[in-house]
């Protein structure tokens, strides 16, 4: 995306004149996301872990751009090896957070909950949304699980809180 790199880019200018070392970690983290979406590119599902250690490197990046505005937490209630979901579902969903919600004095505090069987990404939202939602993204991630799995995702909205569970894909079976 154009404006993901534009936008990362106006970070990283203003660290440069501010604080070196965190632009030096900020050109890493970038890099790293870059280097993981062009070996991704092709593949239909990723490993969980690897999704991860991605949702990680966008948290740093959205974090050091927008200070307190988003705060991401990880909570893993089970392993996450021999595990898989589409790439760049968790992107998405993580971009979902940033796209649709403007903090305004609040913090939006979004919660990755990998279980068992599902990962869950809930949100609180802002008071006044940032931009209206199509719900195409959503819609997408759907129809992807529809060609890749017999489970659905699963949303749930309320007036304080966005919530999507999406399955994890085992692409073979435990011993």
């Amino acid at each position: 995306d154009p404006h993901f790199l534009f936008n990362n880019l106006n970070t990283l200018d203003s660290l440069i004149d501010s604080d070196s070392d965190k632009a030096k970690e900020y050109i890493n983290r970038l890099s790293l996301i870059y280097r993981y979406l062009i070996q991704s590119k092709d593949a239909e599902v990723m490993e969980l872990s690897d999704e991860l250690q991605f949702a990680e490197n966008y948290k740093y990046l959205i974090e050091t751009r927008f200070g307190t505005d988003y705060s991401f937490r990880f909570n893993y209630e089970s392993d996450v090896t021999n595990k898989f979901i589409p790439t760049g579902a968790l992107q998405a969903l993580l971009e979902n957070v940033v796209k649709h919600n403007k903090a305004n004095n609040k913090t939006i505090v979004t919660n990755i909950v990998i279980k068992n069987d599902s990962l869950t990404v809930s949100n609180t939202k802002a008071s006044k949304l940032n931009k209206e939602s199509l719900g195409t993204g959503l819609q997408n991630l759907q129809s992807r699980y529809q060609l890749l799995s017999d489970r659905n995702v699963i949303i749930e909205n309320s007036n304080t809180h966005f919530v999507v569970s999406i399955p994890i894909i085992k692409l073979s079976e435990e011993k």
